[in-house]
């Protein structure tokens, strides 16, 4: 098949398989592209938690990314958690440097417990360097709080931050709106415009992965040709189903169901 589109994520791994490198290409699969990895960071996890960080040399980083641009060029790339500046900064360089398109990112910055999961110098360069490169970001509501400097409390609130947080970038911005206790509504913000995706609160604690396996959704849709637009409402619908499939592994808060499309074609 030489017209199988190709989607490169940029992220850690997560050894437990519920997010990170491997949520992506899980949702790669299933949304049948031809799925590759840089990889930026390893971490020992699992649905209780995290128990170490290594982080890849920045270095080796840029010449993974040489490797993939130089052979199987992508035709989106989703960036994930990069906690370090040093590694923003050569993958926002390499993405210059091979013009790369329909890029997602995924602004992983605080942690579903409100804990910073990078320092500050990475925050600027993630600021100032990666994030105008970006098609989409996919802040959630605390991430986008530290993004405007605006605390969220409403649905108004969210649109008036989606309008500050294009003053850094041309990209869209998609304000996901998981953590709100009444509803999981998200704000796409695109050419001035505001679009809400509405979805019901769905009574599943097992939500480990979900903006990773979001993030690569878009990105294989906006690979697939598809709008910003219909890319966002396709993987909105994808990952509700994920989430109500209601897979149960693990002693913590586990993993979505990644494969449940390809499970229901049996």
């Amino acid at each position: 098949m030489k017209n199988m589109r190709k989607v490169l994520t940029i992220a850690g791994s997560d050894c437990s398989g519920g997010a990170g490198i491997q949520a992506d290409l899980k949702t790669m699969t299933a949304h049948g592209v031809y799925g590759m990895s840089v990889i930026t960071a390893l971490t020992a996890q699992n649905t209780c938690g995290v128990d170490g960080i290594f982080n890849v040399d920045s270095e080796f980083t840029g010449l993974q990314m040489k490797s993939v641009f130089e052979d199987i060029v992508p035709d989106a790339v989703k960036v994930g958690m990069v906690s370090d500046a040093g590694n923003i900064n050569v993958i926002s360089e390499k993405l210059a440097e091979y013009n790369a398109k329909n890029i997602v990112v995924d602004t992983v910055m605080v942690s579903t417990s409100g804990h910073s999961l990078i320092d500050e110098d990475a925050k600027k360069v993630l600021i100032e360097k990666l994030i105008p490169m970006a098609t989409v970001i996919t802040p959630n509501l605390s991430e986008a709080r530290e993004l405007s400097g605006v605390c969220i409390n409403s649905k108004e609130d969210m649109e008036k931050v989606a309008v500050i947080i294009s003053e850094m970038t041309n990209a869209a911005i998609l304000i996901k709106g998981g953590h709100s206790e009444d509803n999981s509504d998200d704000l796409l913000y695109i050419d001035g415009k505001n679009v809400w995706f509405k979805a019901k609160r769905i009574d599943n604690e097992n939500t480990h992965g979900t903006g990773c396996t979001l993030s690569s959704a878009i990105a294989c849709n906006l690979a697939n040709g598809l709008s910003i637009e219909e890319s966002v409402s396709n993987a909105k619908k994808y990952i509700t189903g994920a989430i109500d499939s209601r897979l149960d592994i693990g002693r913590g808060r586990g993993p979505l169901n990644h494969m449940f499309l390809l499970q229901k074609q049996k």
